[in-house]
C-alpha cells in the first residue's frame, strides 16, 4: 500500500501564477498531511518537517495527464519504433532490419501513420519481409494492426489482404499477451515508467487502457508500482466486474488506498482519423482514406461504433452505478451524438479527444459540464493527414481556442503511446500548433502558456492553502521564456527572444521554452517523489 500522506516546509519558492495573482516575492509553503496549510513570506520552523529550501525556484501544481494507455505507454521501450516511416518500403525495410539484429524473433512495432501514402499497408508487403515469423506493426493511433500470415494465423485471425481496424483489431490486441506478443508490463516496469515521469513533474495520470481487470492496480501498488496518482477507467467489456466490485466515480481501485482511484467508464464511439472511420457530418472527399469504404453508395462519412440505442444503454448504466463517462468522439457526428446521450442522462464526465467539432455544439457541451479532454500533441501528427482527408474543414480541428471561449474546461492530455506522455509537449503543441518550420496551423486555434499549464495541472491553479500537495518546482518559469530566473531578479538570455516586432508572443520560442522544461523536485501526497536538488 502507498505510504500515508506527509508533511514538510519549502522554503523560498517563487509561485507561478498558472490561475490568479501570485506573489512577487518568494514564500514559504507548509504542507501537512497531504495539504497545503500555509502561504507565507516567512514561517517559522516546524519540528520534526523535513525542510527544502528552494533558492528562489519557482513552484506549481505538479502536471496530470488526462488520457494515457500507461500499460502501452511501459511497453513502448522494447517495441520497434516506426514513427518515422514515410511509405510501405520504408517500413518494411526497418521491420527486415529488426529481424536480422533480433535472429528472426517476432516484431512488435509500434508508430506507423499510412494515411498519406501514395500506397497502403497489405499482408503481402509484410509477407514478403518474412513469411514464417510473426509481424505484428500496431498503428500509430492505435487503430489499426498491420500484420502478415503468421502473425494472423498465430492471432487466430482469417486471411485477409489489408490491416486489423477498429472494433476487430481491439478485440485481437488484447490477445497479444496470450500468444507471447506482450512484452514486459510487470510492476518493476510500471515503477520505472513512473518514475520517469515524476522527473518531468507529472504527479498524476487519467489510465485509460483498454484490458484493465479489476484486480490489475491491487496487485501493481502491492508490488511497489504506486509513485503517481491514477484514476483509471473501464471500458463495458470489464463493466459488470468493476460494478460488482462496487466501484462508482472516485473510490480506490481494490487493494489500494486514495492514490489510485476509479474514474470513468470509456466508450470509443467512433474510429479516427488516420484509418477513415471517425464518424462525420460530412462525407471524406473523394481519394481520402477510407475512400468508397462505408456509406450508402460508395461515399464514406466514417461510422459510429454504436447505435444512439445502444450508447444510451451504456450511459444510463454508468449514470445509475454513479459512474461519469469518458466518451471517444474524434469526428464531428461522433462529438454530436455524443452530447445528445450525455444531456438524456445528465451524465457528467469528458468528450475525449473532440478533434472535428462543429462550433454550435460547444456552447452545449459548456453547459452540460463537460470536459474537453483533448490531446494537443496529435494536432503535430495530424496535420497533413487532415489537410488531405479533411481538406475542408481543417479551421474546425483541435478547435481549442474556440473551447475555451465557449466556457468548455480543457484538460491536456497525450493519448499516449499515440503521442508521447510529456504535458510539456502537449503544451508547447497548444501554443504553437507547429512541428516544423511551418507556420502555426490554425494559429487562430491556439491557446497561451498561461492557459495551457492552467489546463495541465487538475484545476489546481495556483499554489494555495487547501489544494493536494503535488507540487513542482522549477528551474524557470514556464511563462517566461527569454529570462533566467533568480532569488534576486531576472537575467535576459541575449540574443534569444520572445516576442516579435509588434509585441506579440514568438510562440515557437515559447514552445521550445515549455518542451525543454523539466522538476527539479516533485513531491506527491506531501512527500518527494524525484528531486535533483
Amino acid at each position: 500500500m502507498t505510504d500515508p500522506a506527509g508533511s514538510l516546509l519549502l522554503r523560498r519558492a517563487r509561485l507561478v501564477p498558472v490561475a490568479g495573482p501570485a506573489p512577487q516575492h518568494p514564500v514559504d509553503v507548509l504542507v501537512r498531511d497531504g495539504v497545503v496549510t500555509e502561504v507565507a513570506p516567512r514561517l517559522g520552523t516546524a519540528v520534526g518537517l523535513e525542510v527544502i529550501d528552494l533558492d528562489g525556484r519557482w513552484l506549481m501544481p505538479g502536471l496530470w495527464d488526462q488520457h494515457v494507455h500507461l500499460g502501452q505507454w511501459v511497453l513502448r521501450t522494447a517495441r520497434l519504433d516506426l514513427g518515422s516511416v514515410t511509405d510501405v518500403a520504408s517500413t518494411c525495410a526497418a521491420v527486415r532490419e529488426r529481424l536480422a539484429a533480433t535472429k528472426d524473433a517476432p516484431v512488435v512495432a509500434w508508430g506507423h501513420r499510412p494515411a498519406t501514402w501514395a500506397e497502403q499497408p497489405t499482408v503481402a508487403a509484410l509477407d514478403a519481409v518474412s513469411d514464417t515469423v510473426p509481424i505484428v506493426l500496431i498503428a500509430g493511433d492505435g487503430h489499426h494492426g498491420w500484420v502478415n500470415t503468421p502473425g494472423l494465423e498465430l492471432l487466430g485471425l482469417p486471411p485477409r489482404e489489408g490491416v486489423v481496424a477498429e472494433g476487430e483489431w481491439f478485440d485481437t490486441y488484447a490477445r497479444l499477451t496470450d500468444v507471447g506478443l506482450g512484452g514486459d508490463a510487470s510492476p518493476a516496469a510500471y515503477r520505472l515508467t513512473m518514475e520517469q515521469l515524476a522527473r518531468l513533474g507529472v504527479v498524476g495520470v487519467v489510465d485509460l487502457e483498454f484490458a484493465a481487470p479489476v484486480e490489475a492496480w491491487g496487485e501493481r501498488v502491492a508490488a511497489g508500482a504506486d509513485v503517481l496518482k491514477v484514476r483509471t477507467g473501464v471500458y463495458p467489456d470489464y463493466l459488470d466486474d468493476y460494478l460488482a466490485a462496487g466501484l462508482t466515480t472516485g473510490t480506490p481501485m481494490p487493494g489500494c488506498g486514495p492514490r489510485q482511484v476509479f474514474s470513468a467508464l470509456k466508450i470509443i464511439s467512433d474510429g479516427s482519423l488516420n484509418t477513415g472511420t471517425a464518424w462525420c457530418c460530412d462525407p471524406y472527399p473523394s481519394g481520402a482514406v477510407g475512400d468508397g469504404e462505408p456509406g450508402a453508395e460508395g461515399v464514406n462519412y466514417g461510422a459510429p461504433n454504436y447505435s444512439a440505442a445502444e450508447l444510451d444503454e451504456l450511459v444510463g448504466r454508468a449514470v445509475a452505478a454513479g459512474l461519469e463517462v469518458a466518451t471517444h468522439a474524434i469526428g464531428d457526428a461522433a462529438v454530436s451524438m455524443a452530447l445528445d446521450v450525455h444531456e438524456r442522462w445528465n451524465a457528467r464526465g469528458s468528450i475525449e479527444h473532440a478533434q472535428l467539432v462543429r462550433r454550435a455544439d460547444l456552447p452545449r457541451m459548456a453547459r452540460l459540464g463537460l470536459r474537453a479532454s483533448v490531446q494537443p500533441a496529435h494536432l503535430l501528427d495530424d496535420r497533413d493527414p487532415t489537410e488531405q482527408n479533411w481538406p475542408d474543414r481543417t479551421e474546425r480541428c483541435f478547435a481549442l481556442r474556440w473551447m475555451l471561449d465557449a466556457g468548455v474546461p480543457l484538460a491536456l492530455g497525450s493519448d499516449a503511446p499515440v503521442a508521447p506522455l510529456d504535458p510539456w509537449l502537449a503544451m508547447a503543441a497548444a501554443v504553437h500548433r507547429s512541428a516544423d518550420d511551418r507556420d502555426p496551423w490554425h494559429g487562430e486555434q491556439a491557446l497561451t502558456v498561461g492557459e495551457a499549464l492552467a489546463a495541465s495541472v487538475d484545476g489546481q491553479g495556483t499554489v494555495h492553502v487547501g489544494m493536494p500537495a503535488d507540487l513542482i518546482a522549477l528551474d524557470h518559469s514556464p511563462l517566461l521564456p527569454n529570462r533566467t530566473e533568480t532569488a534576486n531578479g531576472t537575467t535576459p538570455l541575449p540574443p534569444h527572444r520572445t516576442e516579435t516586432a509588434n509585441g506579440t508572443l514568438d510562440t515557437a520560442a515559447a514552445a521550445a521554452h515549455l518542451r525543454a522544461m523539466g522538476s527539479a523536485l516533485t513531491v506527491i501526497d506531501g512527500r518527494v517523489a524525484h528531486t535533483s536538488l
